[in-house]
C-alpha cells in the first residue's frame, strides 16, 4: 500500500485496525532491517506523501511530508545556505541496502550523525509532526515555529518510535544556518585510551568543536583522531591553532581545510564507511565518553570507529556474538544495528529496559497503537 494523502494513509491504517492486520510500515526502504524483524502480512509506504509543504529561510522552518526524500530536504536548505542540525547519517553504504531516505524515515529512527554532541539529536530539532495512530486518527502534534512547543512531549516521542506509536504524514523542524568553512585537526598514532583523553580535552576548551572521531585503523592503516572546527574562515583559522596548542602533549596535528577532504572524512565517519561490505555484525554502543576504550577491550571487536569524543562507539564482531554479557558493568546501552534475520531473531535489536520503563514504553504502545498492527516486533 502505497498511501497518496494523509486521508488515504488514514483510511489504510483504520482497515489495518478494524481487520487486526499488522502492517510493516515503511519510507524509502533505507532502514527497513533496523531493529528486529517485522512479522506484518502487508507493507504500508509513506513514499507516496511526498513535497516540502512549507519553507520559511528566515524563520528557520522547514515543513515536509514524511515521504519526502531527504536530498530534497538537504537541496532545498542548501539553496538558502541553511542545513539540519543534525547531520543524518545515512545507513545504505553499511545495511547494504537501496533506496532513497527519506525525511519521516530519519525522524522514525531518530537518525543523528557527527555532530549530535554540540548541537543534539534529530529529536531535539524536530518541532511539529503530523501522524496517523494504529486505529487510524489523523493527529497533529506541536508547531510550525521554534516559539511554539504545544505537545513537544508527543513530538520527542514520535522521534525513534520506529513506526510503532504511529506512522508519520508530516514532520517540522527548525533549521541553522550553513557553516562558511571547516577545518580539521588530525593527530595521528595515539592510542585508543589517549585518542579519547585528546578529544574529551579537546571538548573542554572554548573553541567550540563539532566533530570527535577516532579510527584506530584509519583510511591509510594507521590510528587518526580527528577534531572538527566549523565556522567563519579567519574565526576557524584563529581556533585551529589555539586548539593545537591546547592539545600540544598529545602531539602535533595536521590541519585539513579542502572542502571535498573534510566532507567526505566526516561522511566516513557519519556512515560507518569502514564496515561497510564487511562481513560480521554491527553494534552501537552509547556510553560515557571515557568508557568508550573499555568497551572496545571487554568485546574484542574485529572493527572500532569511535564517535562523539568516544561516547559513541560503532563494533564490528562475529556473526551471532551478543555483546551485552560482555558490557556488564559499563553504564549504557547497546543496540544491534547489522545482523541476519536469524541473528535479529534471537538477539534483541534493543538494549533491554528496566522494568518500570517497558511499563510505561508498553502503556504508550497501547494507547497509540491497542490492537499492536504497527511494526510488530520492530522494537524487539
Amino acid at each position: 500500500m502505497q498511501p497518496r494523502s494523509e486521508s488515504d494513509l488514514s483510511e489504510a491504517v483504520a482497515s489495518a485496525y478494524a481487520a487486526k492486520t499488522p502492517l510493516e510500515i515503511v519510507g524509502g526502504g533505507t532502514r527497513r532491517t533496523l531493529g528486529g524483524p517485522v512479522q506484518a502480512a502487508d507493507t504500508l509506504s509513506t513514499a507516496g506523501l511526498s513535497g516540502i509543504t512549507l519553507y520559511e529561510p528566515g524563520a528557520l522552518t522547514i515543513v515536509a511530508q514524511a515521504g519526502t526524500p531527504l536530498a530534497e530536504v538537504e537541496a532545498a536548505l542548501k539553496a538558502e545556505n541553511q542545513r539540519l542540525p543534525f547531520e543524518p547519517m545515512d545507513h545504505r553504504a553499511l545495511l547494504g541496502t537501496e533506496g532513497e531516505p527519506t525525511i519521516g524515515g530519519v525522524v522514525a529512527a531518530n537518525v543523528s550523525g557527527p555532530r549530535r554532541f554540540q548541537v543534539g539529536a534529530c529529536r531535539d530539532s524536530l518541532i511539529g509532526v503530523r501522524y496517523v495512530d494504529g486505529q487510524g486518527t489523523a493527529i497533529k502534534n506541536g508547531g510550525r515555529v521554534m516559539k511554539n512547543v504545544t505537545g513537544y512531549d508527543i513530538v520527542k516521542l514520535m522521534a525513534g518510535s520506529y513506526g510503532t506509536l504511529g506512522v508519520l504524514s508530516e514532520v517540522s523542524f527548525k533549521v541553522l544556518p550553513d557553516t562558511a568553512h571547516s577545518s580539521v585537526l588530525l593527530f595521528e598514532g595515539l592510542s585508543d585510551v589517549d585518542a579519547v583523553a585528546c578529544m574529551c580535552a579537546a571538548m573542554a576548551t572554548p573553541y567550540e568543536v563539532s566533530g570527535a572521531a577516532h579510527l584506530p585503523v584509519g583510511m591509510d592503516g594507521a590510528p587518526v583522531t580527528m577534531l572538527r572546527l566549523e565556522g567563519f574562515e579567519k574565526s576557524v583559522a584563529y581556533r585551529a591553532g589555539e586548539l593545537a596548542k591546547a592539545l600540544a602533549h598529545f602531539g602535533t596535528p595536521k590541519v585539513e581545510s579542502d572542502p571535498d577532504k573534510t566532507a567526505a572524512g566526516w561522511r566516513y565517519i557519519r556512515d560507518v564507511e569502514a564496515f561497510a561490505g564487511q562481513p560480521g555484525d554491527v553494534w552501537r554502543v552509547s556510553v560515557k565518553p571515557t568508557d568508550g576504550p573499555k568497551v572496545a577491550a571487554a568485546v574484542g571487536a574485529q572493527g572500532v570507529v569511535y564517535d562523539w569524543s568516544g561516547g559513541l562507539v560503532w563494533l564490528l564482531v562475529g556473526e551471532g556474538t551478543d555483546i551485552r554479557p560482555a558490557l556488564a558493568g559499563i553504564a549504557g546501552h547497546a543496540t544491534l544495528i547489522r545482523a541476519s534475520a536469524s541473528t535479529r531473531a534471537a538477539i534483541p535489536a534493543f538494549h533491554p529496559e528496566a522494568a518500570p520503563l517497558a511499563k510505561v514504553t508498553a502503556g504508550l504502545r497501547a494507547q497509540f497503537d491497542p490492537a499492536g498492527i504497527l511494526n510488530p516486533g520492530r522494537m524487539g
